[in-house]
């Protein structure tokens, strides 16, 4: 089956490639390789929710930091697509990288990335498992909760 049928099997679009907030690129080619920057969980131009995940007052959930780790693949899968020009030349997912901004007391990281993960394996099946690390940080650019990074194998 092909990506663009997948991603319609699961209902899920690409979102338009966020731009840019500094001084980078949203993805780069070397060789077989795309490379994306960090990717937000931006949707329309905006993060759903800012903050430290953990559970208690004030911070995001954890359900809901998957949920956003799930839409920043996307939108790497997103920058990737348009770097190589389709969707359809996206080969494999080689490693993902998430970060997740952290209350002092939040050990869920890996849990939470399992939702950029699982997207990636919904969508290209045995070539969506993939390496990958999560990783607790105190702060993320624009007090995002979660960003990913992907490595994807291109034809």
């Amino acid at each position: 089956m092909s990506v663009a049928a997948r991603l319609a099997e699961l209902e899920l679009t690409l979102p338009e490639v966020v731009p840019p907030v500094a001084a980078y690129v949203p993805a780069v080619r070397q060789g077989d390789l795309v490379y994306t920057a960090g990717q937000l969980p931006m949707v329309n131009g905006e993060l759903p929710a800012t903050g430290k995940v953990g559970t208690g007052v004030g911070l995001v959930d954890p359900e809901q930091a998957q949920a956003l780790a799930r839409q920043a693949a996307l939108n790497g899968l997103a920058a990737a697509a348009s770097l190589v020009g389709d969707v359809e030349k996206i080969t494999r997912v080689v490693k993902v990288v998430g970060f997740v901004a952290s209350d002092v007391t939040f050990t869920g990281q890996p849990q939470v990335i399992n939702g950029a993960s699982q997207v990636l394996q919904e969508i290209f099946g045995d070539a969506g498992v993939h390496a990958r690390s999560a990783v607790g940080v105190a702060v993320l650019p624009m007090d995002a909760p979660v960003e990913v990074e992907l490595i994807l194998e291109v034809a």
